[in-house]
This record gives C-alpha cells, structure tokens and sequence, in this order.
C-alpha cells in the first residue's frame, strides 16, 4: 500500500506536466503565428506605403480663357481645388507622400497647398526648367520619388479603387502597369490592347475604324517601379505614351494593365467636360466622391429658388425672384433679383444683373453680367469679364 500510494501522487504529476508542456507548446505556436501574421501584415502595409507624383504642369491651353490666370491644377470643382480630388486617391490608398511635378504658374499651386498638412499629406513640389514630357518630368523628379510610384495625370478626376490597382501589381510583380478605361468612341484616342493575363501587349494610337479591336484606353495612371527610372534619359523631353511604354515592351519588362470593374474617370481639361463634371457631382453620380456640404454661409431672400443639387459658396447674395437650378456659385457672387442661373459654374467675386440669364455657361472670377443679359450654352467668360445690358453670347434656342 504504502508503494501504492507514492506511485500514484507521481504518475499525476508526470501527467499534470505532461499538460502543461502541452499548453506552453500550444502557446508558442499561438505566438508563432500571430508574430508570422504580423510580419505579413508589415510586408503588406510597407508594398501598400508607396509615393505619387501628380503631373501638373500643364498650361491648360483648352481651358482658356479660364486658365489665364488660375493654372489648371487648381481651377475649381464644386468648390474645391481640383488637384484636391486626387489628393483624396491618394490619401483613400493610404498614400501620403506625394510630390507635385509644375512648370506653368507654380507658385500659385504651392501658395494654395502649401505642405499638405491641411489635407492630411505631405506635398512636395518640383519646378521642370523646361517642358519635359510625361516620362520627362518623372525622371526630372527622381530625386524625391527613388520609391515605387503612383503616377498621375494632373487632368483625370476619378474614383479609382487605388488599392486595388497597388494589390494587382504587387501580386503580379509588374515592373509597370497601366490603368485602363473603357471608352465609346475608341477612334478619339489611343487604344492599349492586352494578353489574356493582363499583360500590355501593344499600343495603338489613333486607331481607323477597321483597326479597333479594343475600346480600352490609357487612363493616365501608373505604377512604376523604381527601376523604371534609369530606362528614362535625363534632360530630357520624353514621353510615357511615345518613348517609355514601347521601350518596355521591346525590353519584355512584366508590363500588366489593370481594367478597373467599374470607375468613374474623366479628363476635366476642356469646358464642355469641366461643365460635365460638375453635373455629375452634384447629381451623386460619381462612386467613391460626395459633395458633402452644398450650402456655405450666404444671404438669400426668402423668394428666391434654390435647388437641393445647387452649391453655393460662402457670403453670397442671392436677391428676391432669383433662380439657381443644377448650379454652383463660387464665394462671393450676387444674384440680382428675377436672374436665373442654370446648369452653370459661377467662379467666386461675380455679379449677375437683374433679370440676366445664364445657362450652360462657365463665368470666371469678378466678372459683371449686365441687366437681362442672356449668356447661353457654350458660354466660357474669363475673368473679369463685363457684359453690357442686354448682350446676348452662346448658343440660343430657337
């Protein structure tokens, strides 16, 4: 009995330790795995963490007058500096470190944004001595973009899923890819044909109708990996479109594109598309982008007709028997009574007369539209236009 009675105390401690071995090997392979899903989380984040250069250098020569004195990258939409729309890309895909490439009134564009503390990104600017091209002005910015790269066109507004374009190119270990669209009217553009996996296969400028084989086209947006800068001379005018995508493809680099399911994406740089995206923001037309706040601090009549799609700036006047309809009034405007704004931009600092009307219009800053003026569709004031009373401008129905 007594051996009885020492045997049985140790075999339960062989077991109680047993178990606990058990526990502490559960444990360590608990932590194993959550230390292996941290440093794949890690890894994951850091390919994610890239930089962007936004070309923005453009003078915005199909905007004029309009960009006579306001450089295109910052000429308004609904409001808000456009370049402030692709800040918000980048900043959705966690994308804070971002250089602005400038050649045409740089200083305006840097004394808006300046560090992009205000929009939660650091900004970065260069200055191109010269017009430099696409690939030019990336390769102009080497200095600050040794990284792998988000490159963007300073003219597309879209709601692009960023993230998902960084994944794909990640995960197919592309050397470059290019976002694509598709579009209606392929002749206008160039086409960009791909392989069933996504690889470019060429690019087609400027197709004949019996050459279309694709309605995809280049978006203006790129990743690039660092490597992709020393296939670029220096000091030179190079070209995306023209020099680098086919040197790439002569050279057989991993070359993809990504076709988005579904994107908004639109090239602003001419009135009648400026016009056009305003329409579709206000009307909550675009995906990922909502125009939050429409009404700032104005003056209006208790008479006058304000639509809920219409935007209108802070301290404006809006007088008796006024009417906005799908419409934005930039700071500042005034509204006489009985005029009738529609489906127009009004840039900040413009006077509307008694009675005028102004519809499919775009009016610049501080401008004067005299009483019963009718400014039609087609209209694109510049600023500090004045229109005597009763001029008419753009197209009139008949």
């Amino acid at each position: 009995m007594f051996c009885f009675r020492l045997v049985a105390p140790v075999t339960k401690l062989r077991q109680a330790a047993a178990l606990q071995r058990d526990r502490i090997s559960k444990q360590q392979s608990a932590f194993a795995r959550l230390r292996l899903l941290f440093q794949f989380t890690r890894l994951r984040n850091y390919r994610l963490s890239m930089q962007a250069l936004i070309l923005a250098g453009g003078k915005g020569t199909r905007l004029r007058p309009l960009t006579v004195y306001t450089p295109k990258p910052i000429v308004p939409i609904c409001n808000r500096p456009f370049l402030l729309y692709q800040i918000d890309t980048l900043r959705r895909a966690g994308i804070t470190d971002i250089t602005l490439s400038l050649s045409y009134q740089p200083s305006k564009i840097e004394q808006l944004l300046g560090d992009g503390s205000d929009f939660g990104v650091k900004l970065k600017y260069t200055v191109e001595p010269q017009p430099m091209g696409t690939a030019g002005a990336y390769k102009y910015a080497e200095d600050l973009i040794r990284e792998p790269t988000v490159v963007f066109n300073g003219d597309i507004l879209t709601d692009l899923d960023l993230k998902a374009v960084i994944r794909e190119h990640n995960d197919r270990k592309a050397s470059a890819t290019v976002v694509l669209t598709p579009v209606d009217n392929p002749q206008s553009y160039g086409l960009v044909e791909t392989e069933a996996d996504g690889r470019i296969r060429r690019f087609l400028e400027k197709p004949k109708a019996d050459e279309i084989t694709c309605n995809t086209i280049n978006a203006g947006t790129y990743i690039l990996e660092p490597k992709i800068l020393d296939f670029i001379p220096a000091g030179e005018n190079y070209s995306f479109e023209y020099g680098l995508f086919p040197d790439l493809l002569n050279r057989k680099e991993p070359f993809f594109a990504h076709i988005p399911n579904r994107v908004y994406w639109i090239d602003i740089g001419t009135p009648e598309r400026y016009l056009q995206v305003h329409a579709d923001l206000l009307s909550n037309s675009v995906g990922r982008i909502h125009i939050k706040e429409r009404r700032g601090q104005f003056d209006s009549a208790t008479v006058a007709e304000i639509d809920e799609l219409s935007m209108i700036g802070d301290d404006c006047q809006i007088k008796p028997g006024a009417q906005i309809i799908n419409s934005v009034l930039g700071q500042g405007c005034f509204v006489e009574e009985r005029a009738r704004v529609e489906n127009s931009v009004i840039w900040p600092h413009t006077r509307i007369g008694t009675t005028a009307q102004v519809s499919g219009a775009i009016v610049g800053r501080g401008c004067h539209i005299g009483r019963s003026a009718i400014v039609g569709p087609g209209s694109v004031l510049g600023d500090k236009t004045s229109l005597t009373d009763y001029t008419i401008t753009g197209v009139q129905s008949t």
